[in-house]
């Protein structure tokens, strides 16, 4: 009993270690730092000169910070790719489950709002570059759409296959954008064309409306599909 616990132990401990190092070695800051010289106003100084956006927020978030996004992105496929793992080794008698029919208010109320909320969310990560919103938000808008759909519509099947197709197609180009940047300065994600448009214009921003058209439709999908494996439907 003592030799299984032994290698557990151990894990546990040299986690424990790594942990406690994290938290004693890593630095969390200069004291003696100049605020001038901070982070934050560099950004608010530069930001809009630098990116072309308007939103700082997005100059942030896709610009300067593009690699964590890119981890984020990562993030979101591990948790979707988790769901649909576990829903696959459920018993066939567990995976769908036949609910109640939906009422005549919510099949007509959802007819009429789905292709409002679908559109909405387009309208939010098409303008993430000038107002708050972008990818990841306008993409969990429009993966609510899809589950109303599913609500209203349940015996109507939905193709798979069409959300992996564009969640892939949305995860090559957002990865594709960031080695333009790559291969153009050396950053990945780097905005090589910030001038392009004018400032405040949808057409403006360079690479950033690109970039959160990608991360929307890749989320929008990704997201859609958990809800898609949840349902049972999943091949």
């Amino acid at each position: 009993m003592l030799q299984r616990s032994l290698p557990a132990l151990a894990i546990s401990l040299l986690i424990a270690g790594t942990i406690f190092l994290a938290f004693v070695e890593v630095g969390f800051g200069e004291a003696k730092v100049d605020e001038k010289d901070s982070v934050s106003n560099r950004y608010i100084a530069n930001g809009t000169e630098e990116t072309g956006s308007s939103n700082l927020v997005t100059s942030v978030v896709v610009n300067y910070r593009g690699f964590d996004t890119l981890g984020e992105v990562t993030v979101l496929f591990l948790a979707a790719t988790g769901v649909g793992a576990l829903i696959s080794m459920l018993p066939d008698d567990k995976k769908k489950r036949k609910g109640p029919a939906p009422s005549l208010i919510m099949a007509y109320g959802g007819a009429v709002t789905i292709p409002l909320i679908a559109l909405f969310g387009v309208y939010v990560f098409l303008h993430g570059h000038l107002s708050p919103g972008g990818g990841f938000q306008g993409g969990v808008i429009i993966a609510t759409a899809f589950l109303l759909f599913l609500i209203i519509r349940p015996d109507r099947s939905t193709p798979h296959g069409a959300l992996s197709l564009f969640e892939s197609l949305a995860g090559l180009s957002f990865v594709g954008l960031g080695l333009i940047g790559l291969a153009v300065s050396g950053i990945f994600l780097d905005n090589v064309i910030a001038g392009f448009g004018n400032l405040g214009d949808l057409v403006s921003g360079g690479l950033l409306p690109l970039i959160y058209i990608a991360i929307g439709v890749k989320v929008g999908s990704e997201l859609s599909g958990v809800v898609h494996s949840m349902r049972g439907d999943a091949p």
